[in-house]
């Protein structure tokens, strides 16, 4: 698992502490000593430990105790604990317990509604979109694949999905069908994904070569014969199920028999709800 790296990690502390922290300088308590620990109020998938531990050393604590990222953690448990002198742990409270209300949340829901899934096809994927927090994509991404999830596309140049609106350079589908014939030979190393217009325009798409079909607000009946279709003529070709889906609503979809799960739910699910205890050390 990757991590966040200091320079970014700085950035973030700097959005927070600009200067100082103007409260504990006017505190005068510069002498004091103080231990911080951050826990869970419910269970939790721990993500970004590391990166919340890292940001209490770079305000110059110590790091007591840590859950790695990944870690199921129960009501109650410690998340983080760390010292140092007063100011520095009050300092880095805020930017540690955020970070990890925000990360623990996602990895949690992400961790739910892969459960869900699996619990009916151990095969199918669930995969993030690339509708993160603006300015926080390395932040989402480790948080959802905490949770078990993988990003569905990390970015434009890597991947070779075509939407409606890329269609509209074509006069006709019969030219799009051979415009991804055209595709296909010249990114030889890429699988070719389209979001198909209707039932129809999905059977012509496997006819004419595609390997990935994202149906997009598809009803569970038309997904279910699509599927059928796929499982019939072209057992390679991947059905991808998207738009709307929740963990609430997860396992109608993966009862269709489809091969992932493309959501962007896990990053508008709240926060954790942690807490935190300072202690002033004598």
């Amino acid at each position: 698992m990757f991590k966040l790296n200091d320079v970014e990690l700085l950035e973030y502390i700097k959005e927070d502490v600009p200067y100082f922290d103007l409260t504990t300088y006017l505190q005068c308590a510069s002498d004091k000593k103080a231990k911080l620990q951050i826990f869970t109020r419910e269970d939790v998938i721990v993500a970004c430990g590391e990166e919340a531990a890292r940001i209490a050393e770079l305000n110059g604590c110590e790091v007591l105790f840590m859950l790695p990222s990944g870690t199921k953690a129960k009501q109650g448990d410690v998340l983080l604990e760390f010292g140092g002198s007063y100011e520095g742990v009050q300092s880095a409270w805020r930017s540690a317990q955020v970070i990890l209300e925000y990360s623990c949340k996602i990895a949690t829901y992400a961790y739910e509604m892969n459960q869900e899934i699996r619990d009916i096809n151990p095969h199918c994927e669930l995969l993030v979109t690339r509708k993160h927090f603006p300015f926080a994509k390395r932040f989402c991404i480790k948080s959802i694949m905490c949770g078990g999830a993988m990003p569905h596309r990390l970015g434009l140049s890597e991947t070779i999905l075509f939407f409606e609106h890329h269609r509209k350079i074509y006069d006709n589908d019969e030219i799009f069908y051979e415009a991804l014939r055209e595709t296909k030979i010249k990114a030889l190393e890429k699988k070719i994904v389209v979001e198909p217009k209707d039932f129809d325009d999905a059977i012509a798409l496997m006819q004419n070569g595609v390997d990935v079909l994202q149906m997009d607000k598809t009803s569970l009946e038309v997904l279910s014969k699509i599927v059928t279709y796929k499982n019939e003529h072209y057992p390679l070709v991947k059905i991808l199920g998207a738009g709307g889906i929740d963990k609430e609503n997860v396992r109608d979809f993966v009862l269709t028999g489809i091969d992932g799960v493309v959501t962007s739910k896990v990053y508008f699910c709240g926060m954790a709800n942690l807490g935190s205890k300072i202690e002033i050390l004598k």
